[in-house]
Protein backbone atom coordinates (compact mmCIF):
# COMPACT_ATOMS: atom_id res chain seq x y z
CA UNK A 1 0.00 0.00 0.00
CA UNK A 2 1.40 3.42 -0.91
CA UNK A 3 1.59 6.26 1.58
CA UNK A 4 -1.27 8.11 -0.12
CA UNK A 5 -3.47 5.01 -0.04
CA UNK A 6 -2.72 4.50 3.65
CA UNK A 7 -3.62 8.12 4.40
CA UNK A 8 -6.89 7.78 2.49
CA UNK A 9 -7.70 4.57 4.37
CA UNK A 10 -6.81 6.31 7.64
CA UNK A 11 -9.25 9.15 6.97
CA UNK A 12 -12.06 6.71 6.17
CA UNK A 13 -11.18 4.50 9.15
CA UNK A 14 -11.04 7.42 11.59
CA UNK A 15 -14.37 8.78 10.33
CA UNK A 16 -16.16 5.62 11.57
CA UNK A 17 -15.71 6.38 15.31
CA UNK A 18 -16.37 10.08 14.63
CA UNK A 19 -12.81 11.45 14.64
CA UNK A 20 -12.79 14.79 12.85
CA UNK A 21 -10.92 14.86 9.54
CA UNK A 22 -8.82 17.81 10.66
CA UNK A 23 -7.86 16.01 13.86
CA UNK A 24 -6.80 12.91 11.95
CA UNK A 25 -4.95 14.96 9.33
CA UNK A 26 -4.27 18.59 10.31
CA UNK A 27 -3.85 21.16 7.52
CA UNK A 28 -0.05 21.26 7.84
CA UNK A 29 0.14 17.51 7.30
CA UNK A 30 -2.24 17.72 4.33
CA UNK A 31 -0.06 20.41 2.77
CA UNK A 32 3.08 18.32 3.20
CA UNK A 33 1.37 15.24 1.74
CA UNK A 34 0.26 17.26 -1.29
CA UNK A 35 3.84 18.43 -1.73
CA UNK A 36 4.97 14.79 -1.75
CA UNK A 37 6.47 14.68 1.74
CA UNK A 38 5.57 11.35 3.34
CA UNK A 39 5.29 12.50 6.94
CA UNK A 40 3.72 10.08 9.41
CA UNK A 41 0.19 11.08 10.50
CA UNK A 42 0.12 12.60 13.99
CA UNK A 43 -1.70 9.71 15.69
CA UNK A 44 1.14 7.39 14.64
CA UNK A 45 4.16 9.63 15.29
CA UNK A 46 6.34 9.41 18.39
CA UNK A 47 5.95 11.93 21.21
CA UNK A 48 9.25 13.69 20.50
CA UNK A 49 8.80 13.88 16.75
CA UNK A 50 5.33 15.38 17.27
CA UNK A 51 6.58 17.86 19.85
CA UNK A 52 9.46 18.95 17.63
CA UNK A 53 7.47 19.09 14.39
CA UNK A 54 4.36 20.85 15.71
CA UNK A 55 6.24 22.99 18.21
CA UNK A 56 8.82 24.05 15.64
CA UNK A 57 6.22 25.03 13.10
CA UNK A 58 4.18 26.90 15.71
CA UNK A 59 7.23 28.73 17.07
CA UNK A 60 8.17 29.99 13.62
CA UNK A 61 4.65 30.90 12.46
CA UNK A 62 3.52 32.46 15.73
CA UNK A 63 6.84 34.23 16.29
CA UNK A 64 6.80 35.80 12.83
CA UNK A 65 3.18 36.84 13.16
CA UNK A 66 3.71 38.40 16.59
CA UNK A 67 6.92 40.11 15.56
CA UNK A 68 5.33 41.64 12.47
CA UNK A 69 2.10 42.67 14.19
CA UNK A 70 2.93 43.46 17.81
CA UNK A 71 6.55 42.93 18.81
CA UNK A 72 8.30 44.97 16.12
CA UNK A 73 10.13 47.13 18.64
CA UNK A 74 11.23 44.33 21.01
CA UNK A 75 14.80 43.03 20.96
CA UNK A 76 15.24 40.00 18.71
CA UNK A 77 16.43 37.83 21.63
CA UNK A 78 13.17 38.33 23.50
CA UNK A 79 11.12 37.61 20.38
CA UNK A 80 13.06 34.40 19.71
CA UNK A 81 12.88 33.33 23.36
CA UNK A 82 9.13 33.92 23.59
CA UNK A 83 8.58 32.12 20.28
CA UNK A 84 10.63 29.12 21.40
CA UNK A 85 8.77 28.95 24.70
CA UNK A 86 5.39 29.14 22.93
CA UNK A 87 6.49 26.46 20.46
CA UNK A 88 7.71 24.22 23.29
CA UNK A 89 4.43 24.60 25.13
CA UNK A 90 2.28 24.06 22.03
CA UNK A 91 4.36 21.11 20.81
CA UNK A 92 4.24 19.39 24.19
CA UNK A 93 0.48 19.83 24.52
CA UNK A 94 -0.19 18.56 20.99
CA UNK A 95 2.17 15.60 21.37
CA UNK A 96 0.53 14.67 24.67
CA UNK A 97 -2.93 14.85 23.11
CA UNK A 98 -2.05 12.77 20.04
CA UNK A 99 -0.18 10.08 22.01
CA UNK A 100 -3.08 9.89 24.48
CA UNK A 101 -5.59 9.44 21.63
CA UNK A 102 -3.37 6.86 19.91
CA UNK A 103 -3.27 4.80 23.11
CA UNK A 104 -7.02 5.13 23.60
CA UNK A 105 -7.59 3.92 20.02
CA UNK A 106 -5.00 1.12 20.46
CA UNK A 107 -3.33 2.05 17.18
CA UNK A 108 -0.45 -0.02 15.78
CA UNK A 109 2.73 1.47 14.36
CA UNK A 110 2.27 3.32 11.05
CA UNK A 111 4.33 0.64 9.30
CA UNK A 112 1.82 -2.00 10.47
CA UNK A 113 -1.31 0.02 9.69
CA UNK A 114 -3.90 -1.04 8.51
CA UNK A 115 -3.00 -4.73 8.56
CA UNK A 116 -2.64 -4.96 12.35
CA UNK A 117 -5.83 -3.76 13.98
Amino acid sequence: MTHDEKVEYLLQDFAKPGINTYTAAPPLYRLLWRLGVEVTPPHFASFWSLALFMGGFFAIAWGLFMWLSVWGDLPLGIVIGASLFAGLLFGTIMATYYRWRARALALPRWQDYPTAS
